[in-house]
């Protein structure tokens, strides 16, 4: 019987039926036997007996037996080839028959459309170093308010003075704003002295983005809240949302002239761009995860009536940073192990040792190789044969520090240190316009208002300073670069002879009684070969005593 909702019937029958079948089965097999047993048919094979051992040249005969059934595969494979190559060559004509007048036709439509379709550039000039900084600079141009979003657990280290001195320099009165977020990974004390120190330059706003918003339309989220369904989670509620955007509309407010402010979203890769824009439209506008970098062109996001977002490509952080900076504010490269390894290298060195083996509970370590092989042991990180996975153990660990999931926290300089690009008339001018006192009871009312984490359980780190950025990238740069990488692969490859040369010499010092002194690699000079020189070694078998449990065979042996 078929069930509803069902597309097939069931299988399933009782017990007594299924064995009466079964019965059945045996009986007309059975009886299937007995016939052919009757008329002498059987299936079993006869044995090919071969040829007898007595019979006379049988080595000659199963010669001529394997050669003839050698020349029948031969002739088998052959005829099978043949009918192969037939049926192909009947296919190509076929296919020529047919679409020797369709393909006239085609070449011609697509020829006409190609002169009249604009060229695409490729993927490749699309996304290059060069197309990232012109996207940038023309939302700095077409911008009236550039909005830096900065990390609160290093905030220093995620202002890029190159883009403040071009906002400064720039054309249009532009106004700069700085807006601290993720400020629910940092302690409570070390928010509000951020704040303070920030303030003394640029107007500067709290903020806590939501991660995790899934509709992706106003119409979507009026739906979920009819039906009941809203998500009210931690990682979807956002803090100092509603300041930032009263803020904003008090100042397109004051303006004359303008309908719409545009406001300008920039920073570097991971501080949460996109986040804070989803955040103030209230539902998932841009794309936006755990992944740095997934921004790569300009948006436009009516977040109000008068205000205006446009989301922006990351800023590139140059190459002469130091490798802590590195780490954290680069763009991700896919594929390349090595660089992960040489960043987890350097945010370890910035780290109390004794809080990372809190933070991820693992055993003292002695370098960072140890503490990726005890990390992907403990997250169960594991390759073939139980090796473990230390490049894929150093990924989680980045993503832990850039991402929103570890909280640590830098302490702000004791005695600040003006920028030159920034004056006491440009402060000044820069906090223009903007009504301060709101602002301030703004931030107290976000910060008393989110959950923030306590000194226990947060990593101190060691900041090193605003991050150089590139904002402008000539054509021949990026082939320079790879160039330059070659270039130091060939001369590691070159340095390896030295390294050789100078262990020798060191060798050769300590077999002379010279002290060995250091060489650096790569810069030492070619020194000579060691050379071993042999010693003649003289034996006196009559001068060796004679021992008393010594085997003797004539006397032991009879």
């Amino acid at each position: 019987m078929k069930r509803p909702k069902l597309k097939k019937a069931s299988k399933r029958m009782s017990c007594s039926k299924r064995y009466k079948i079964q019965k059945k089965v045996r009986e007309h097999n059975r009886k299937l036997r007995k016939e052919a047993k009757k008329k002498g048919i059987t299936k079993r094979v006869k044995k090919d007996p071969g040829v007898p051992s007595i019979a006379p040249f049988k080595e000659e005969v199963l010669r001529e037996a394997e050669q003839r059934k050698l020349k029948l595969e031969e002739l088998k494979q052959k005829k099978r080839l043949e009918k192969q190559q037939e049926r192909e060559r009947a296919q190509k004509r076929k296919r020529e028959a047919t679409s020797s007048d369709s393909n006239t036709q085609a070449k011609k439509v697509k020829k006409e459309g190609n002169l009249n379709r604009p060229q695409k550039s490729s993927g490749k000039d699309k996304y290059s170093r060069k197309f990232l900084c012109d996207e940038l600079n023309k939302v700095i141009s077409d911008s009236s308010v550039i909005v830096e979003v900065l990390d609160a657990r290093d905030p220093l280290g995620c202002r890029c003075p190159e883009l403040e001195e071009a906002v400064l320099k720039s054309e249009g009165n532009k106004k700069l704003l700085l807006v601290l977020n993720k400020i629910d990974l940092v302690p409570k004390s070390n928010a509000e002295k951020w704040l303070r120190y920030l303030q003394h330059e640029f107007p500067t706003v709290a903020f806590k983005a939501s991660v995790y918003l899934q509709d992706k339309t106003v119409q979507e989220k009026k739906k979920r809240a009819g039906q009941g369904a809203v998500d009210q989670s931690k990682g979807t509620e956002s803090f100092g949302s509603s300041c930032l955007l009263q803020f904003l509309q008090d100042y397109a407010e004051a303006q004359e002239g303008e309908k719409t402010l545009k406001v300008g979203i920039v920073g570097f890769p991971n501080v949460g761009k996109s986040s804070l824009i989803n955040s103030l439209k209230g539902v998932r506008a841009c794309n936006a995860g755990a992944q740095g970098g997934l921004t790569k062109c300009t948006q436009e996001v009516l977040v109000a009536k008068n205000v205006k977002m446009i989301d922006s490509p990351s800023i590139m952080a140059a190459p002469s940073n130091p490798a802590f900076a590195m780490a954290l504010r680069s763009l991700p490269t896919p594929g390349e192990g090595g660089n992960a390894l040489d960043a987890v290298r350097a945010l370890l060195k910035h780290c109390d040792k004794q809080q990372i083996m809190l933070q991820y509970t693992v055993p003292d370590f002695r370098n960072s190789l140890e503490f990726l092989t005890c990390l992907a042991k403990k997250r169960g990180l594991m390759q073939k044969g139980g090796v473990p996975n230390t490049a894929q153990a150093a990924e989680t660990f980045l993503s832990d520090w850039t991402g929103t999931k570890l909280s640590y926290h830098s302490k702000p300089p004791d005695n600040p240190n003006v920028p030159s690009y920034l004056s006491d008339e440009t402060v000044t001018e820069m906090k223009k316009g903007w009504d301060l006192n709101k602002l301030q009871k703004g931030n107290s009312d976000t910060i008393k208002s989110v959950k923030l984490h306590r000194y226990s359980t947060a990593i101190i780190l060691s900041s090193m300073g605003p991050t150089s950025g590139l904002l402008s990238v000539s054509e021949g740069l990026e082939t320079k670069e790879l160039g330059d990488e070659e270039e130091c692969q060939e001369e590691a490859i070159d340095n390896e002879p030295d390294l050789v040369h100078a262990e020798g010499r060191q060798l050769e010092q300590s077999q002379n009684g010279k002290e060995p002194q250091e060489t650096t690699p790569g810069f030492a000079e070619h020194p000579t070969k060691v050379k071993f020189q042999p010693k003649p070694i003289t034996i006196d078998l009559s001068s060796a005593q004679k021992d008393d449990d010594a085997y003797d065979f004539n006397t032991d042996f009879k």
